[in-house]
């Protein structure tokens, strides 16, 4: 299989790359910067652009035949602050992508959309796929809207999508800049000796899942050319006080805990229903929460330490 990965050096599409190659796919990727934790792999198809280039896109798209599309040029806690570039960065840019592959005859798409943001506040928990979207932050409401012209073009013109609303993926590689990623930002921070930090009273719960459990999924969602809209989470929240007690067993190291004022945009409690995604595909996370923070830690370490 012929696959291009836009976003492929980023932390999730880095960990597909290798997965992609590894089973002897011809991979192709797409991103405006190299891979800050590896080297390149001899043999993938390395394409920096920018997203919003249409000339580059369709040259990367060029003998492809499917696509994962990881690319987000926002995250939820900054996402507010300017709509309109998040617009632009992400709506805009993925609907190019679609016209493009439709002109080119490319029909097949794995899009990772969000399980923590498309569904704001939930009524009901675990989340099914089902459950009315009703986002909070711009970076949701641009997912759900990436979805719906997902659906339209789809209907219009062909394209074969499935949507994995991927709930809060960690793992090895991922960036510790504080503003995505509570476990990468929290295991960095114990790493410097700082506090970690915590918005509102630490009972905010998300559904956390282990990169390579995250990765198995999307294999499996692209290899069996089904088209529809799945969760893919652990299927059971952690709430960030939960998060900090696992990291001090995972680490061996008691944090120091600095509380701040809540935000109005985060989702107070969050968990996704996988069994749509189980019975569809036939997979189930293996990864425990402590067994990834572990192997996070290990690899963070590891890094610094070089």
């Amino acid at each position: 299989m012929r696959v291009l990965v836009l976003g492929g050096n980023g932390f999730i599409g880095s960990h597909l790359v290798d997965a992609l190659y590894a089973r002897g796919d011809r991979v192709r990727v797409f991103d405006r910067f190299p891979n800050k934790y590896q080297p390149q792999i001899p043999g993938v198809d390395y394409r920096l652009g920018d997203f919003s280039d249409t000339a580059e896109l369709a040259e990367a798209l060029y003998d492809i035949d499917t696509v994962f599309h990881l690319i987000s040029t926002s995250v939820p806690s900054t996402s507010n602050l300017d709509p309109v570039a998040d617009i632009q960065g992400n709506l805009i840019s993925s609907v190019q992508l679609f016209q493009q592959m439709v002109r080119l005859n490319v029909d097949r798409i794995v899009y990772l959309s969000s399980g923590g943001t498309v569904y704001g506040n939930p009524a009901i928990d675990p989340v099914p796929e089902s459950h009315p979207l009703n986002p909070i932050c711009s970076y949701g409401v641009i997912k759900v809207a990436i979805e719906n012209y997902l659906h339209m073009f789809s209907d219009l013109y062909g394209l074969k999508p499935t949507v994995l609303r991927a709930s809060n993926p960690f793992g090895p590689r991922q960036g510790h800049l504080g503003v995505q990623g509570v476990i990468p930002t929290f295991l960095k921070r114990l790493v410097d000796g700082d506090p970690l930090q915590i918005w509102g009273d630490g009972s905010v719960v998300r559904d956390y899942i282990f990169i390579n459990d995250l990765v198995k999924l999307c294999l499996l969602a692209c290899d069996s050319q089904t088209v529809g809209v799945f969760n893919a989470g652990s299927g059971s929240g952690s709430s960030l006080k939960e998060i900090v007690e696992t990291i001090a067993r995972a680490s061996g190291r008691q944090p120091n805990v600095e509380y701040l004022p809540g935000r109005t945009f985060d989702v107070k409690r969050i968990t996704l229903d996988m069994t749509k995604s189980h019975e569809k595909f036939g997979w189930t996370p293996s990864v425990s929460i402590e067994d990834g923070i572990r192997q996070h830690w290990d690899w963070l370490r590891s890094v610094l330490s070089k």
